[in-house]
This record gives C-alpha cells, sequence and structure tokens, in this order.
C-alpha cells in the first residue's frame, strides 16, 4: 500500500505508539481487501459497546497515547445516573461503565452515546467519506445521505478516527455501490413499523445490494432508520438504493449502473406475517413491560406516544430510549414529566443488550423492533413484537393480542 508522508509518519511513530498501532492494523484490513491506499475522513462514528473487548481495546489505545484526530460520536452503553440513582445496577456493572466513559473521553470521543447519530448528530453530506460502525448506521449514512463508508466494526471505527484515515475498498469506489437485486414491494407500507418487517426480509433478498421499487415516495427519517437497522438484522447490508427516492437512485437504471438485476425479488403482506410467526413471541398473552428504542426513538416518536397514551395511567412499565439530546427536548417540552407520571419512562444514553436491564431478566417485554426482541435474548428476556400502536395499547391494559 502507498502510504502519503504523514501516514508514514503515523506509521513511524512519530504521533506515539497507540496511533502507530491503529495505522499498522488498518493497512492490514486495507491490504487484505486489495487496497492501494488510503484517503482521509471527515467523520467517524463507534459503536461503542461497554463489553470486556471493546473496554480493553479502549483502556489499551489510552496507555498507549492515542487521541482521536476525528472526534467520533459513540453509541450507547448505559445511562450511569439513571440506573445508579434508581438502584438498579451492581457495582461492578457501574465500575465497568465508569472505565468505558471515561477512557473514550480521554481519547476525545463525542460522548452523544447515541446508536442514531445519522439523524440530528453526526449527519454527513453527499459525498463525505466517512467511517462508521453500527448496524444501522452504515446504511443510513450510504443510502440515505450518499455519504461513504465501509462497514466498519467498532475497533476500525475507532482506528480510523484516531488516524483520520481509512483504507481506499469497497463502498468508497463508485462501482461498487450499484445495486445487483430488485427487490419489488407488494407489502401494504401504510406505517414505520412496515420497514422493521422489510427490513427483516434479508433471507429472502439473499446477499447483495438491494434496489427497491413499489416503495412511497415520502419515507420518514423513523421508516428509514428501522429499514437499515432490521437489514441489519437479518442479514448484512451495508447499503440499499430505493428507486426515487434515495440520492444515487433516481431511476432503476442508475441504480443498477445500468446492468440487468441478478436476481428479483417480491415481498408481501404474507412475507411479513410468516416473519413475524418467527421472531416474536406468541400473543394474547400478558405482557410485564413494554421498551421502545433499538435504534433509539426521535422526539418526534416521545411525541406521538405521549398523545397515543394521552393521559391514561399504564398498567405496565414502559421504557423509551433515546438520546440525551431527545431526553432533554422532552423536559424542556414537558413530555417527559408527563409520561413519567403515567408510567413511560424516556431513558436516555442506554442500550437494551446491557447489563443495567438485568432487574427485567425472566420476564416478557412487547416491543415494535425485531433488532429490540432479538439482542437482549442472551439476557434471559423475551418479547412479543407488534406495531407501536399495539404496542403503546398494550402498556395502558397489560396485555396483548
Amino acid at each position: 500500500m502507498k502510504l502519503n508522508q504523514d501516514q508514514q509518519n503515523i506509521l513511524d511513530g512519530k504521533y506515539g505508539p497507540g496511533a502507530q498501532l491503529a495505522i499498522k492494523i488498518q493497512i492490514a484490513i486495507g491490504e487484505s481487501f486489495g487496497a492501494k491506499r488510503m484517503v482521509p475522513i471527515t467523520r467517524a462514528h463507534v459503536a461503542l459497546s461497554n463489553q470486556d473487548a471493546d473496554l480493553w481495546l479502549a483502556e489499551k489505545m489510552v496507555d498507549m497515547g492515542a487521541k482521536c484526530r476525528i472526534a467520533p460520536t459513540v453509541n450507547p452503553g448505559w445511562c450511569l445516573d439513571y440506573f445508579k440513582s434508581r438502584n438498579l445496577v451492581s457495582d461492578e456493572d457501574y465500575k465497568m461503565m465508569e472505565r468505558t466513559h471515561n477512557a473514550y473521553k480521554k481519547l476525545g470521543a463525542i460522548l452523544t452515546y447515541n446508536c442514531t447519530p445519522y439523524i440530528d448528530t453526526n449527519v454527513p453530506n453527499f459525498g463525505e467519506v466517512v467511517a462508521f460502525s453500527e448496524s444501522s448506521a452504515t446504511p443510513y449514512v450510504n443510502a440515505v445521505w450518499g455519504a461513504r463508508s465501509n462497514r466498519e466494526g467498532a475497533n476500525s471505527a475507532l482506528f480510523a478516527a484516531i488516524t483520520g484515515y481509512v483504507p481506499e475498498y469497497g463502498l468508497l469506489f463508485d462501482e461498487n455501490r450499484k445495486g445487483n437485486i430488485l427487490v419489488d414491494v407488494k407489502a401494504d407500507m401504510k406505517n414505520d413499523y412496515c420497514y422493521h418487517m422489510l427490513g427483516m426480509c434479508g433471507k429472502k433478498i439473499g446477499h447483495g445490494i438491494p434496489v427497491f421499487t413499489g416503495l412511497p415516495k415520502h419515507i420518514s427519517p423513523e421508516a428509514f432508520r428501522n429499514l437499515g437497522a432490521q437489514l441489519n438484522t437479518s442479514g448484512a447490508y451495508d447499503m440499499y438504493h430505493i428507486v426515487g427516492v434515495t440520492p444515487e437512485a433516481k431511476d432503476i437504471e442508475t441504480a443498477f449502473g445500468g446492468k440487468e438485476p441478478e436476481r428479483k425479488v417480491t415481498i408481501t403482506n404474507e412475507d411479513f406475517d410468516e416473519i413475524l410467526e418467527t421472531i416474536s413471541l406468541e400473543g394474547d398473552r400478558e405482557i410485564d413491560f413494554v421498551m421502545f428504542g433499538c435504534p433509539h426513538f426521535t422526539i418526534n416518536e416521545c411525541i406521538y406516544i405521549n398523545n397515543k397514551i394521552n393521559g391514561r395511567k399504564l398498567e405496565k412499565e414502559m421504557y423509551i430510549l433515546t438520546s440525551s439530546h431527545v431526553k432533554e427536548m422532552a423536559e424542556l417540552m414537558g413530555i417527559d414529566e408527563k409520561l413519567e407520571s403515567l408510567g413511560a419512562h424516556i431513558v436516555p444514553s442506554t442500550c437494551p443488550d446491557q447489563p443495567c436491564w438485568k432487574f427485567i431478566k425472566g420476564k416478557v417485554g412487547l416491543t415494535e423492533s425485531p433488532k429490540c426482541a432479538y439482542y437482549p435474548k442472551r439476557r434471559g428476556i423475551d418479547f412479543v413484537i407488534r406495531d407501536l400502536d399495539t404496542c403503546i395499547e398494550g402498556a395502558v391494559t397489560g396485555r396483548v393480542k
């Protein structure tokens, strides 16, 4: 791989052993993909996990003197103040999250603790070369904004933030961003929840870059978020196109780069029904709690939930996971106080796949997100999956149909 002078200086250790190790690993990754050079990035997002390997690496980078050239936003672990003040976590779990916080703070990360930075806190422009990890983030920045990022891991995204470069391969090239699967959507796409279910069709869609037709012309940020999150729950998709909607798919010919699709797939309401049967617990049962926000909910969704509850006291606790930014907006608007009085809690800076949720282990939750249902399973938490309105009513009544 050919390096410029600055990159060679990093490799020679001019900026310390941490940056030196980071670029060594990046060069190895790049060479495995046949990359000929490194290119600068303008943004980064690190999918911090607050798990053993993540914390080990972050502290190792700190000990080796690394600092981020490009300050990255970071994924959520869990909110120290929120759970500690309610006596919901052990001292051991608290100390681990505190160490994670301190390590990323010393590295110079922007401590957003939010898995949807592409909506409000770290939004790239068309054509920007960025380094984003987080399963819902990579397809969003590539497909919706037209920025350019490969599917970085948490580690490689952190290395990119430290060095300011990524190896040039994959989706950084025009020719690798074209679609190869035509996906004709015949299902009724009547709300944002339907995009969760469309994303869960990864097994039927198959490997590649899907080009969707048959979708509405107006698609909300929340629907785009849902689609990308579930595409990476049911499969591994770095990018997609929606004809006439996303910026690199003004028409079907452009989306496919003038080539014919390798295969064609049709998605129907029956596909949604079949998938729901396989990923959700059976309904018509009492539930213990309701959880939203995997990926994090927006302020518009908090407003919607507040309006739908309409002052009714909840039979079961509701947890709405958001960024700290959304939490603050909800507080300023008076929504947080209203929801809290009814049994709905806006929880900032927190992921459902964290040890802070041990107090609901063994219980059955209700959610609209297949991703939310998928990750906490390993922590002994199971979910029924339904659309958002049904989930809200489930919190009010304590049951789901």
